[in-house]
């Protein structure tokens, strides 16, 4: 069986149907993390994820979603002004709240949906969702390197003696999502991950793949794809193009 890591889909609803389409015939499918957010159709790809059981690992963007998509959820239950501006919202919150159809903008401004009390319930029940992802993914399969398998939204390799340490858990967290650094190749695993996009095509190395193409950067040149690595062949698959030569 073909275990396929699916890089940052964004809300990208329609190259994830593209890249899953390419991807070998009964590949086990499973996310980085950044399901949501810039893309127009981020309610579309978790009712995919979450349909079909599909594994996924907590990215970011998940994480702001957790925290000010529940303030929102709060706001509206009390009847209190929306927020407008946070890092959520800029960094394509909007677009997401769109998606699930729970607002519309006008002159610039977020304005809720007259009815949103009776439909709110599945933004509710995706971020609950959300809140029970792991931070990472383990495999039992060992890379051909003979490395475990590890798959995390960013490169987990350097805090990975962390990961079962209480005191230490907040600098684990921040760095599996918020870290921009390289792994280094002194932890002895296989790190697939995401976050920070590549142009072109995936940052493939003996001890890590960044799967991560930029989906949502459209137009913008060597970007735009949607990309997944198959662990047992080693393979590339892109939403647009043919899959890649082996990289070793």
């Amino acid at each position: 069986m073909n275990h396929c890591v699916v890089g940052d889909v964004h809300g990208e609803y329609q190259a994830l149907l593209n890249l899953i389409a390419k991807t070998p015939l009964n590949s086990t499918l499973i996310f980085v993390g950044d399901l949501v957010d810039r893309g127009a159709e981020s309610a579309r790809v978790v009712q995919l994820i979450r349909q079909h059981k599909l594994a996924c690992v907590r990215g970011n963007h998940e994480e702001m979603m957790i925290e000010f998509g529940s303030q929102f959820i709060e706001n509206i239950k009390n009847n209190r002004p929306i927020a407008q501006d946070n890092i959520w919202l800029n960094h394509g919150g909007v677009e997401t709240l769109l998606s699930y159809g729970l607002i519309s903008i006008k002159n610039n401004e977020m304005i809720p949906h007259p009815f949103i009390k009776d439909f709110i319930f599945q933004f509710e029940d995706d971020i609950e969702w959300m809140k029970r992802l792991p931070l990472y993914i383990e495999l039992e399969e060992k890379h051909s390197s003979g490395r475990r398998v590890v798959i995390s939204h960013s490169a987990i390799a350097g805090v990975w003696e962390l990961r079962d340490e209480p005191e230490s858990f907040n600098n684990f967290k921040n760095t599996v999502l918020w870290g921009r650094t390289k792994p280094v190749d002194s932890a002895p695993i296989f790190n697939i991950f995401g976050h920070t996009p590549q142009r072109f095509t995936p940052d493939t190395h003996h001890h890590y793949v960044n799967i991560d193409t930029g989906a949502y950067k459209k137009g913008e040149k060597g970007f735009g794809l949607l990309s997944a690595y198959c662990i047992e062949s080693g393979e590339i698959f892109s939403s647009t193009d043919v899959s890649y030569a082996k990289v070793s």
